[in-house]
């Protein structure tokens, strides 16, 4: 995909951020949301190559600059050819915010094995895939965030994703290891954890179910990926330099306690 550059403005230093599973939803509005902060944006993505560009072009439009990049972050191969690739095109990655994950929901008894290895080597070994690839530049740089998205669901569990909440959950073990590994080298590593979130998954179910889930949260409504986003690029930010292992919920109130 051809990248079309333009100068950031408004960041401490201009870096460069990896959003995995940045097409749609909450990893592209991270994109957006890390490129208004000056951050040139590697857009992660597996299939989506519309939405990767639609990204990658909201970006351009807004001053910034961005490049799209084929990752599948279960492959290892792909991830490091990912990560070449795209510190050809715009140096270094120093950023990098796990979003990228699946879903194979079942119950459990009747879970496959498939179901269950899919998953978890998305959605917690993929992180660990890419961290482990992100963190030589980082230790160079003397600097690095490192921002994993999780779910709710991964402090209080949700009946038909046991595979789902293991490896959201399993995120939180990996970055506390990863916040002290690194924390000399003054990079940091956190979690977010979304509720509900209005996306285009959740816009095609049914109303009911979205008003009784919606009910669940003490402020009674979904979040949107903008209100993730924020929190996401603060964590990126310099200003979040002594914020690290946290778990950071956004999720109107949902896990509260957890």
């Amino acid at each position: 995909m051809t990248e079309t550059r333009s100068a950031a403005t408004g960041a401490d230093v201009e870096r460069v951020a990896f959003v995995t599973g940045g097409s749609k939803g909450i990893g592209a509005a991270t994109c957006i949301a890390l490129a208004a902060g000056g951050h040139r944006v590697g857009v992660g993505y597996v299939t989506d190559d519309v939405g990767a560009a639609a990204t990658v072009a909201a970006i351009i439009d807004a001053g910034g600059r961005a490049h799209a990049i084929r990752c599948d972050i279960a492959d290892t191969d792909s991830v490091d050819a990912a990560f070449t690739a795209l510190t050809d095109a715009l140096g270094p990655v120093t950023v990098l915010v796990n979003n990228g994950g699946i879903t194979v929901d079942g119950l459990v008894m009747r879970m496959k094995d498939d179901a269950w290895d899919s998953v978890l080597r998305t959605n917690l070994t993929g992180a660990f895939h890419t961290i482990r690839r992100a963190t030589p530049a980082m230790m160079k740089a003397r600097f690095g965030r490192i921002v994993n998205v999780s779910s709710s669901s991964g402090q209080t569990g949700m009946p038909g994703q046991a595979n789902y909440a293991a490896a959201k959950a399993g995120l939180v073990g990996l970055t506390r290891s990863v916040a002290r590994e690194l924390a000399s080298r003054g990079i940091t590593a956190n979690v977010v954890a979304p509720g509900p979130i209005e996306t285009a998954m959740t816009a095609d179910l049914a109303d009911d179910w979205k008003a009784r889930a919606a009910a669940q949260v003490p402020l009674g409504r979904f979040g949107t990926p903008a209100e993730v986003a924020a929190v996401i690029a603060f964590l990126c930010s310099e200003s979040a330099a002594y914020v690290t292992g946290a778990i950071v919920p956004v999720d109107g109130g949902l896990a509260m306690g957890h």
